[in-house]
């Protein structure tokens, strides 16, 4: 069960990656972030593996549920 689920579709992109590093950053160790995107968040997951410790890339998982909905889960170490 994630932590917290957010759902930047509506974000402009610029303000996105900030609001979903603020979100990571508030959870705690075990914790996990679900992200809500339009768009296969895969250039998100190489910033997190290559720019944020606490994330556990082998726990990350990413699914498409429909067209422009993508859900991803970051889980925090």
């Amino acid at each position: 069960m994630p932590a917290e689920t957010i759902d930047v579709r509506d974000l402009p992109p610029a303000q996105r990656h900030p609001e979903i590093h603020d979100a990571f950053d508030a959870l705690d160790p075990g914790e996990t972030l679900e992200l809500i995107n339009d768009h296969d968040p895969q250039p998100l997951f190489y910033e997190f593996d290559a720019e944020v410790e606490a994330f556990d890339a082998d726990g990350y998982e990413v699914e498409q549920r429909g067209p422009g909905e993508f859900v991803a889960r970051l889980p925090k170490e």
